[in-house]
């Protein structure tokens, strides 16, 4: 990973070959939002920012040689680049990988809630994607079911913002790691292991959690939602502070990768409780 990020910064054009190539990749947010976040650390948000200008104009342009669509094209490269150098920029105005991540579920509540009053109906406004979703499956031969896509349509909301906070979060955290694996001295803003979203937002995820099942308010139960499941990353932190501190050996940590889909609610759990009692300080102390 060290000759991979040394080489994207060897050269302008190794750059913007990188974020070029990576945008065309699978889940282009997290690779290609990972070599801007990456670029914007190491080089500065301006010459990032031009890279991914001349990158954007060599896509677009092979886009409209093979005639495909600009706008979905340039839609992603938007959804994928511009969140990403805010989120890296907002980790340089802090200087604090703990406290940017905190911020960034603070942000995504808000959004949540913003969209919801906008937003009275979720399901017609989800509804055109999920044919969309609906007309793809049936080209490969499978069903969509009708109800299962009316409840699909009740939680899409939840899901996006979960979706995109992870993806981004993500993105920024492998850039992060990428930087650090350079061979010269990078500024240090804290270590993923060490997260923390302390106990405010504990708190509130806890009172979200406990109204949800006193008061029927769908707003309400779907902040708790992505609230609760946001600090499965706080439990995946702990995982990795564990590997640190050789209490527990990689294999544990590749475990938890692995069966992720799984053990989240375990590890929201346990990242949760985290922040009331602050178990890696108590083992620390210990």
């Amino acid at each position: 990973m060290q000759a991979i990020a040394a080489w994207l910064l060897a050269r302008p054009h190794h750059a913007v070959m990188g974020l070029a190539a990576t945008a065309l990749l699978p889940v282009p947010q997290i690779f290609s939002g990972a070599v801007m976040v990456l670029l914007v650390l190491a080089q500065g948000a301006r010459v990032a920012v031009t890279e991914a200008v001349t990158a954007a104009a060599i896509l677009l342009a092979m886009t409209a040689l093979f005639g495909g669509a600009l706008a979905s094209m340039l839609v992603l490269l938007a959804t994928t680049w511009i969140p990403a150098v805010l989120l890296v920029m907002l980790l340089l105005a802090m200087r604090s990988l703990t406290m940017t991540l905190q911020l960034s579920v603070i942000l995504a509540d808000v959004a949540l809630l913003v969209f919801q009053i906008v937003v009275t109906d979720p399901t017609a406004f989800w509804q055109p994607y999920l044919d969309l979703m609906s007309r793809v499956f049936e080209e490969n031969g499978l069903q969509l079911d009708a109800e299962l896509g009316l409840l699909t349509a009740d939680a899409m909301t939840v899901s996006a913002v979960l979706a995109l906070w992870t993806l981004y979060t993500i993105a920024l955290l492998i850039g992060y790691w990428l930087y650090h694996r350079l061979p010269f001295e990078a500024c240090n803003f804290g270590q993923f292991r060490d997260l923390n979203f302390g106990r405010v937002i504990a708190f509130a995820t806890t009172l979200a959690i406990v109204l949800m099942f006193v008061v029927e308010w769908t707003w309400l139960q779907n902040i708790a939602s992505v609230m609760f499941a946001m600090f499965t990353m706080h439990g995946l932190a702990i995982v990795h502070w564990l590997r640190a501190k050789k209490i527990w050996p990689r294999f544990a940590l590749v475990t938890a990768y692995i069966l992720l889909p799984f053990l989240h609610v375990l590890l929201a759990l346990i990242g949760i409780m985290d922040a009331w009692l602050g178990f890696r300080r108590r083992l620390t102390k210990a």
